[in-house]
């Protein structure tokens, strides 16, 4: 079985399990992999969880720059295009974002590495968003940023909990009135 294989079938039970019931000894079973072989790669559960992530995290980072670099799409589209995704995986049983969040919780500390792998997941999201942002000329796009992220955080938190798909609806139209609003102000249509 491929390290892809056994990565993504991890970030799924972590997803559905979350952190807690999620062990080395449980997808070394499901997987039918000797527990030893398994723990060549991840001598911890620490050390699956840091990788799945990592391997998550370079999944988003190459969507990103696919999107930034997509020419038929504007940048609102491009902003947007978040919620679209997320809809997808949440119809399909899938909360991947969520586990960034997550991460910040369950190790709470700031200096573990997992808590950092979930803050920079983080930041590239909000680097993400300003940039675009400051591609549209949007009024004050450093807060505007602020609160698209602080809508899709609070979007994936919800979902770690209820996964209702109703959430991701709700967050993206506030996105979209946020970013309408910005745009309104910058025009002058708000003064």
């Amino acid at each position: 079985m491929q390290r892809e294989q056994v990565l993504d079938y991890a970030l799924n039970l972590l997803e559905q399990k979350g952190f807690t019931l999620v062990s080395l000894e449980m997808l070394a079973g499901e997987l039918t992999i000797d527990q030893a072989e398994f723990q060549q790669f991840w001598p911890d559960r620490e050390a699956l969880i840091y990788d799945c992530l990592r391997y998550h995290g370079e999944q988003v980072d190459s969507w990103r720059r696919r999107l930034l670099l997509d020419d038929t799409l504007s940048p609102q589209q491009k902003l947007l295009a978040r919620y679209q995704v997320l809809d997808e995986q949440v119809r399909m049983k899938r909360y991947l974002g969520c586990l960034f969040v997550a991460a910040c919780s369950f190790f709470p500390a700031a200096e573990h590495p997992i808590h950092q792998l979930a803050e920079r997941q983080k930041q590239a999201s909000y680097g993400y968003t300003h940039k675009l942002l400051v591609q549209l000329d949007a009024d004050d796009p450093t807060m505007v940023a602020q609160q698209m992220e602080l809508i899709l955080e609070g979007c994936l938190s919800k979902l770690l909990v209820k996964h209702q798909l109703q959430d991701v609806a709700v967050a993206r139209r506030l996105a979209e009135d946020i970013l309408r609003l910005s745009l309104c102000r910058k025009n002058g249509a708000l003064t």
